[in-house]
Parts: structure tokens; sequence; C-alpha cells
């Protein structure tokens, strides 16, 4: 197995429980502490949070799992398994664990599952157009 069979998606979903951990009070206000700000051209104040931090991880890994979607082979295939167990995983501590029902959270699993479908739709898409591009020759 190579590490393209590794779901990326489980990384999100990680970092989230182990700054959970460092967070200590169970609590989502953890995620909510302000990383940085930029003050806009109008007076404006963007604060970017820790949760927005694993909210973009999450979005930056999906992105490349969409990209992984798209060879064919074995390692695709454990990929897309895999990927499942990560979402069950998630749902599973989403739907427990006090302290992962949080809109952060939620976004993880959001981006697990469409990993999941979108892995499956785009492999089948992908495995098709290779079955019809070697019925030509």
């Amino acid at each position: 197995m190579t590490l393209r069979a590794l779901p990326l998606i489980a990384l999100p979903l990680i970092v989230y429980n182990i700054l959970l951990v460092f967070a200590g009070d169970g609590s989502g206000a953890f995620f909510t502490q302000k990383l940085f700000s930029v003050n806009m051209i109008k007076g404006a104040e963007w604060v970017f949070t820790r949760g927005d931090f694993v909210i973009l991880l999450t979005f930056l890994t999906l992105f490349i799992e969409l990209i992984k979607s798209t060879w064919t082979g074995t390692a695709s295939l454990v990929d897309h398994g895999l990927s499942m167990v990560v979402f069950i995983i998630a749902l599973i501590e989403f739907l427990v664990v006090n302290a992962a029902a949080t809109s952060v959270f939620f976004f993880v699993v959001l981006g697990a599952v469409i990993d999941v479908v979108a892995g499956f739709t785009i492999g089948i898409r992908v495995a098709r157009r290779d079955l019809s591009i070697g019925a030509d020759t």
C-alpha cells in the first residue's frame, strides 16, 4: 500500500482532536480564539480563528482528495474505502462527543462526506472513460 492510498481528509479530524486535547476545558470556545487579524481598506477587521484554520485545512485536503480520486488503480480503491471509514468515525464523534458538537467540526464531517461521495462518483466516471478509450483501440 502506498501513501497515495491514505485519505488526507483524516488530517483535519486529527488536528481538531489534538487541538481539543490541548484546549483542556472540552468546549468549542477554544476554536473561536483569534490566531491573527488583518485590517481591511475600509477599516473593518478580518479575524482568523483556530476554527478557521481547521476549516481551511479541511478545504485544502478535500481539494487534494478530489484530485486523487481521478486516478485509477488499487490504491484509489483503498483510499475510497478508508475515506468512508474516516467519515464514519467523524460522524460518530460529531453525534456522540459533546466537544465535537461545533460548527467547525460539522464542516470537517461535511468535507469527509463530500470526499466519499465525490471520490466514488469521480472514480466511476474516470473508470468509464478509461473503458471507453480502451474499447476504441
